[in-house]
């Protein structure tokens, strides 16, 4: 009988796994050198041009917008002492709780023609019902707004973080050659985040770019609504692969300059006499001003969203507690629950596999493995159909349809966030504990369940919540790869807001929000304990 060793075992299964990831991507690319079809040349010549000029326009627009909010609140909250400050440094990134698609479909329930808040002014000032006072959002620049106060916490983060670690001597030299207080910020603090806001906006943009729910919703046409109407209206697989092919080179690029731009966020030099900058204490117009700036991120971005979803909810509880609902959830706990914990065991044997071997080779493949968060959904999906469908064919059995490509999926597409947990938990475990375990001849197995998973399970809870909440999220791929009568809230509440029966919307909406709100739960608890070093 073959038997493998230890070593060859723990190099093994990360190709095997980065085999797995990049074939579906691998599949999309090469699409471009097959023929093209009258398809394809019919969106090239007519179609192309407005898909790439939308998706721009949303990239810029949002681009501006998250980078006016998530700086200006990194800056208050860092070096100013207002009220409610302490609240707004965790409280600024609720808004990742909820997807732009929901955002999306609750900004439509408001601000509708009879939408929430029209039906409230008309009742208020006695309007005829045509009149609208508040205008409709389902074009472009709604969603722009969508976009931006759901996303600007990821520059609000590692804005925040940059803000923290820099010195108050070099605040204090701008101020000696006589910077007032906006000067200091746009000539010494600002230029000196510069890679953390880089790395922030490709992180947004990637979002953007990847997004359908929302996009969809308002029927605005970008490269994902395309993709997806070539290959569900057309029936035409191949041209939606290839529209795909340059929507994944798009990415890509976006995905180099966010690597390249965390690097140098993460190495920044410190000066030796590095002293944490004084908060300075704000009073009178400039207090309020202050406030204002950081709560109308978190009204428009969390609280009228949530307040609309749970009044839509509580109004119409039947829906709730339906039986369809209870279903709907369970299938959605189930499988994401189980693709987290897969997730997070793949994670856990490719990062012992590179403590183990030391290998710096096997650390760029892990790095590799990382990529998946930044690729669309949609375009994975349609690479694991090409896939599952050649094996169903090549080995007569039958995947495609079933609940393995569409785990295989949440695997690729929620990889790094895990990874990431467990990384760090290993990084904080002393290498000495190895020579110990070696010097007792435990290898292998044997180190990585006896030795260190006892020290990694906080790394290892906290993984697999963050894989949960993520996947739970996912709607394209969900979308495209579920078996047939087989949905999840974020396909229920995306099939509901397409038929505009937005009340029912609301209970699996609200769920997918809750748990969002799991990684918040880190996050803020991270940020309370957050100090610059010194």
């Amino acid at each position: 009988m073959f038997k493998i060793s230890n070593l060859s075992f723990w190099n093994l299964v990360p190709l095997l796994v980065l085999l797995i990831f990049v074939t579906p991507i691998l599949i999309v690319l090469f699409s471009l050198f097959s023929g093209f079809s009258e398809n394809i040349s019919h969106i090239y010549d007519y179609l192309l041009f407005e898909y790439i000029s939308n998706s721009l326009i949303l990239v810029l627009g949002v681009s501006i917008l998250v980078f006016i909010i998530g700086v200006s609140t990194a800056w208050l909250v860092t070096n100013y002492n207002f009220f409610g400050k302490n609240f707004f440094e965790w409280a600024l990134i609720l808004p990742l709780a909820i997807p732009p698609y929901i955002l999306a479909y609750t900004f439509t329930g408001l601000f509708d023609t009879f939408g929430t808040l029209n039906n409230f002014a008309r009742d208020i000032f006695f309007l005829d019902e045509s009149t609208a006072l508040f205008p409709n959002v389902r074009n472009i620049y709604g969603g722009i707004i969508i976009f931006a106060f759901t996303l600007y916490p990821y520059l609000y983060l590692l804005a925040r973080m940059s803000f923290l670690n820099q010195s108050k001597s070099m605040i204090e030299s701008g101020r000696m050659l006589g910077l007032n207080q906006f000067q200091v910020f746009y000539k010494v603090a600002l230029p000196l985040i510069r890679p953390a806001i880089v790395a922030g906006l490709m992180l947004v943009s990637m979002e953007v770019l990847s997004d359908f729910g929302a996009v969809e919703h308002f029927a605005i046409p970008t490269f994902t609504t395309g993709i997806f109407r070539t290959w569900q209206g057309m029936y035409d697989l191949t041209s939606a692969m290839q529209l795909a092919s340059f929507l994944l080179i798009i990415v890509a690029f976006f995905i180099f300059i966010e690597r390249k731009s965390r690097r140098g966020a993460m190495y920044s030099p410190q000066s030796s006499n590095f002293r944490p900058i004084k908060e300075e204490k704000l009073k009178g117009i400039n207090n309020v001003i202050a406030f204002i700036i950081c709560f109308i991120p978190i009204l428009i971005g969390f609280i009228l969203p949530v307040f609309e979803l749970s009044f839509w909810a509580f109004s119409y509880s039947t829906t709730f507690f339906s039986e369809k609902f209870i279903q709907t959830a369970l299938n959605t706990i189930i499988v994401s629950f189980s693709a987290a914990i897969l997730c997070t065991m793949l994670a856990l044997i490719i990062n012992f596999s590179i403590r183990l071997n030391n290998n710096k080779s096997l650390n760029s493949l892990s790095s590799l493995l990382t990529i998946g968060y930044g690729i669309p959904g949609l375009i994975l999906a349609i690479g694991i159909v090409k896939l599952t469908t050649a094996l169903d064919a090549s080995f007569n059995i039958f995947i495609t349809g079933s609940l393995i490509g569409l785990i295989v999926a949440y695997l690729i597409k929620s990889y790094a966030l895990p990874s990431l947990s467990i990384e760090a938990g290993f990084n904080r475990i002393n290498k000495k504990i190895d020579d110990s375990a070696r010097t007792l001849k435990s290898t292998g197995w044997h180190m990585l369940l006896n030795v260190h998973f006892p020290l990694l399970r906080g790394s290892i809870l906290t993984a697999t919540l963050l894989g949960f909440a993520e996947i739970v999220k996912e709607l394209p791929a969900t979308l495209i790869l579920r078996p047939f009568n087989f949905d999840t809230l974020a396909v229920s509440t995306y099939l509901y807001a397409a038929e505009e029966r937005m009340f029912e919307a609301a209970a699996p909406a609200i769920s997918i929000v809750l748990i969002g709100l799991i990684p918040i739960i880190f996050l803020s608890q991270m940020i309370r304990n957050s100090k610059p070093v010194k």
